[in-house]
């Protein structure tokens, strides 16, 4: 046991300090040697889920000798005999799975403590220097050993409080991922609702003067749980940094690997069909739009929406334009039965949904779905704001909203409410390859926003970008706010910029290009909950080869 480890740790948590940690779940030792070197304040073995057996377990715990990083064991159950085992070996604290009650939390704490307060026999292992250190270590352990339990269940709610008044209690950890599936929501990290409750019980464990920690889901999300106010923030799981890492690596070659349950090599797409089927047969030309030339409705004074797709022009089930916001104009409270994306282009603008006010930056994009009410502003008293906007219907109607929300500013890295808005910060999105020379971000889909209707997304094409020829079993619209493209499709082609945004109706077979030096950004949006893309032969993008002939 490193004493003075532990203590420097304990001191960082009192001084309202966050202390950064590391998942370890591979067996090679040198894991834990690069987290020491890199100065990490602790380590958790994970003993409970995995491989690791105890001789390399407690090769890891080696590699912690003489550090200031704290080696924690995750142990299997809430067992006395497997705690004992890890302090025997030489771990500084024990993790305990599925803890649900006050009771077993004291339990815990009694197994982890030698007699009279706990019932931890005395080993002549590592922990006492094989019996050498009797006297010197039983003098220490009680009072220095961290037994951090990990909240992970619904029904452990009710007994935060009591867990609290545990006699040994400094820092609690958080699983979203099974506490998601206690609650109903299985293969989710927070399912709907779930991350207001981690927070909820996050507050109540801070009023008691004590600490809590979970597992970061990215870079962005260690920041956002800092200004949470969690204080022990695993950087991630050593096995999830590698893949993250690599997959990073790979998207610059323009390689976007997918992962499979089974294991097995990923064949990657299906090689590209003779033609679209013919149950896909196109009942609509394509249309493109230019901005200017779309129907115009005044939302409210110093509102107005251009529609560029929609039924007007023969759309299933999408509705896509631009919304422009005078100088200090604003859209008052409403709803819709249907599903809104809002992705800010120009300007400085808010949204608010239910109370909860988002401060947008260029790019970032807000999905809404049915039933929510929600407004926006424009923050500018002398420039416009104007937005892009998509609805998953093609016969948009709002209802106006005269309740009174009490609002409160959300943090600039917001992401929204889990199970409601989901708010894409574009400096922090993540990016995956799409095609040659492409960089792609997916803003909402079914994965990402349970339920929802419809799918879409920003794409950057850098000089030569493009997409294979394709079709899809719904119509998209495809927006083009910067740069230039040229948009094939049969054979037809098209060169489309400032805005202007193509229709593009189920099962016609097209593909972008970006043709010139410079980038070109788009705003891409299906009338399907999935962004699906049947990759065809090349030939079925030409005149000669127009499989509709």
């Amino acid at each position: 046991m490193k004493t003075s480890a532990l203590r420097a740790l304990r001191r960082k948590l009192a001084a309202n300090s966050p202390v950064y940690g590391l998942w370890v779940t591979l067996e090679s030792p040198s894991v834990t040697e690069i987290a020491v070197a890199l100065g990490l304040d602790w380590v958790v073995i994970d003993a409970e889920h995995g491989h690791l057996d105890w001789k390399e377990i407690v090769e890891h715990l080696r590699a912690t000798v003489r550090s200031d990083t704290v080696a924690l064991v995750r142990v299997a159950s809430l067992d006395a005999g497997l705690i004992k085992r890890a302090l025997d070996i030489g771990a500084d604290g024990v993790v305990i799975p599925w803890v649900e009650s006050a009771e077993q939390f004291r339990q815990a704490v009694s197994y982890a403590r030698y007699s009279p307060e706990g019932v931890r026999g005395i080993g002549a292992e590592r922990a006492t220097c094989w019996g050498q250190c009797f006297v010197e270590h039983t003098a220490e352990a009680n009072e220095n050993v961290l037994v951090v339990p990990i909240i992970e269940t619904v029904k452990t709610i009710r007994q935060v409080p009591l867990m609290t008044k545990v006699d040994g209690a400094e820092v609690f950890f958080f699983g979203p991922a099974d506490f998601s599936a206690t609650a109903g929501f299985r293969g989710q990290w927070e399912g709907p609702g779930v991350a207001e409750q981690i927070l909820a019980m996050k507050d109540t464990i801070r009023q008691a003067g004590q600490h809590c920690g979970l597992i970061a889901s990215s870079e962005a999300d260690i920041v956002a749980r800092k200004e949470q106010g969690f204080r022990m923030i695993g950087l991630g799981l050593d096995a999830g940094l590698l893949i993250r890492s690599l997959r990073s690596a790979l998207q610059t070659v323009q390689r976007s690997p997918r992962m499979i349950a089974s294991l097995e090599s990923d064949p990657g797409p299906p090689a590209p069909l003779e033609r679209p089927p013919e149950s896909m047969r196109p009942d609509r030309p394509e249309v493109m739009n230019a901005v200017g030339s779309g129907q115009r409705v005044e939302l409210s004074p110093g509102v107005s929406f251009e529609c560029l797709v929609g039924k007007h022009n023969q759309a299933h089930n999408l509705t896509t334009g631009w919304v422009t916001f005078a100088r200090d104009a604003a859209l008052p409270y409403h709803t819709h039965t249907f599903t809104e994306s809002i992705t800010l282009l120009q300007g400085s603008a808010s949204v608010e949904i239910e109370g909860r006010k988002y401060v947008l930056k260029r790019m970032d994009n807000v999905v809404i779905p049915a039933g929510l009410a929600h407004s926006a502003r424009n923050l500018s008293a002398t420039e416009p704001a104007v937005f892009q906007v998509s609805l998953a219907t093609d016969t948009p109607a709002r209802t106006l909203v005269e309740k009174f929300f009490s609002r409160r500013t959300m943090p600039d890295d917001s992401t929204g409410l889990p199970g409601a808005e989901r708010v894409n910060r574009f400096a922090t999105a993540k990016r995956f390859a799409a095609g040659p020379n492409t960089e792609f971000i997916d803003f909402f889909n079914e994965t990402l926003v349970p339920g929802i209707e419809m799918s879409g997304g920003y794409g950057l094409f850098a000089p030569g970008g493009r997409l294979p020829a394709h079709v899809h079993d719904f119509d998209e619209s495809i927006c083009i706010i910067s740069g230039e493209a040229t948009c094939i499709v049969e054979g037809r082609r098209y060169l489309m910029s400032d805005g202007a945004t193509a229709l593009q109706p189920r099962g016609r077979v097209h593909y972008f290009i970006n043709e010139t030096s410079s980038t070109m950004e788009m705003l891409w949006v299906y009338a399907g909950p999935m962004p699906e893309r049947i990759i065809v032969q090349e030939r079925c993008a030409t005149a000669e080869g127009n499989p509709w002939r």
